[in-house]
C-alpha cells in the first residue's frame, strides 16, 4: 500500500478528508484486490486517531468499495468475475450516457484539452509508465464526463471507478492485454467534434467492452467466478 499523508490546507471534516484520500487511492489503483487495510496503520500514516479513519472506512464499506472483516481492518474486495461483470455493465450504461450528453456541451478548448490528455496517455503506455497511463486515462474520461454537466451522474461514475481501480491494478501488473484504449478515445473525440451522440456513446461502450476481453479471460483461466 502506498504511504498517504494529509496535506496542509485540505478542507472538510477530518473523516471526510480521510475518506477522500482512501477513495482516491482506490480509484488510481494503489490498492490491490484482497489487500487488508489496518485502520491503525492508516491512522499512523495520516497522522490522526483511529476514529475518523474508521468512520471513513465504514462509509466506503457502505458504498461496497471495501469490506469490513473486523473492528481493526477492512479488505479491498477480492477479484471475481461476477463483481467485475456488474461493474462493467453499470459503467457502460452510465459512461455511455455521459458521453452522449457531452456532445451538446463540448467546445474547441475542451477538445484541445482532451487531445492533451489522450496524447499523455498514449505516450505513457508506450513508455511502460502504467501509473502515468492510468492518471492520463482517468483525466481523459472524466474530462468527457464533466461535459455532461450532470454532477449526480458523474458521482455515480466515480463510485464505479472506485471499485474498478483495484481491478486495473491487476490488469496492468499481471494481464497481457492487446487493447489499451487509444483507438476508441480517437473515435470518441471524432464523435464529439462532429456532434454524433450515437457514436460518442458507442465509443465509450466499445472502450469498456474491448478492455473486458483480457480480464474475462484472466478470470476464466483462474476460475474466479
Amino acid at each position: 500500500m502506498n504511504t498517504m499523508e494529509m496535506q496542509p490546507g485540505e478542507i472538510g471534516s477530518l473523516s471526510a478528508r480521510i475518506y477522500n484520500k482512501v477513495r482516491e487511492g482506490l480509484i488510481v489503483g494503489n490498492f490491490a484486490p484482497g489487500e487488508r487495510l489496518l485502520m491503525q496503520d492508516l491512522a499512523e500514516q495520516l497522522g490522526t486517531s483511529v476514529t475518523p479513519v474508521r468512520e471513513a472506512c465504514l462509509r466506503l464499506v457502505s458504498e461496497q468499495a471495501l469490506e469490513l472483516r473486523s473492528g481493526r481492518f477492512v479488505i479491498v474486495p477480492e477479484l471475481s468475475r461476477g463483481r467485475y461483470v456488474q461493474i462493467k455493465l453499470i459503467r457502460m450504461a452510465l459512461e455511455g450516457l455521459a458521453a452522449e450528453l457531452a456532445v451538446d456541451n463540448v467546445g474547441k478548448e475542451d477538445t484541445k484539452q482532451l487531445e492533451t490528455f489522450h496524447s499523455a496517455f498514449v505516450a505513457s503506455e508506450k513508455a511502460g509508465d502504467f501509473e502515468a497511463a492510468r492518471t492520463a486515462n482517468r483525466s481523459f474520461h472524466f474530462g468527457v464526463y464533466r461535459l455532461s454537466r450532470m454532477p449526480m451522474l458523474i458521482g455515480q461514475i466515480e463510485s464505479m471507478w472506485v471499485s474498478m481501480g483495484p481491478i486495473l491494478n491487476v490488469y496492468y501488473r499481471e494481464i497481457p492485454h492487446e487493447y489499451v484504449g487509444a483507438q476508441e478515445h480517437e473515435h470518441l473525440m471524432e464523435a464529439l467534434r462532429t456532434g454524433n451522440k450515437k457514436k460518442a456513446r458507442a465509443a465509450i461502450e466499445n472502450d469498456i467492452e474491448r478492455a473486458a476481453t483480457s480480464l474475462l479471460r484472466y478470470f476464466d483461466e483462474r476460475e474466479l467466478a
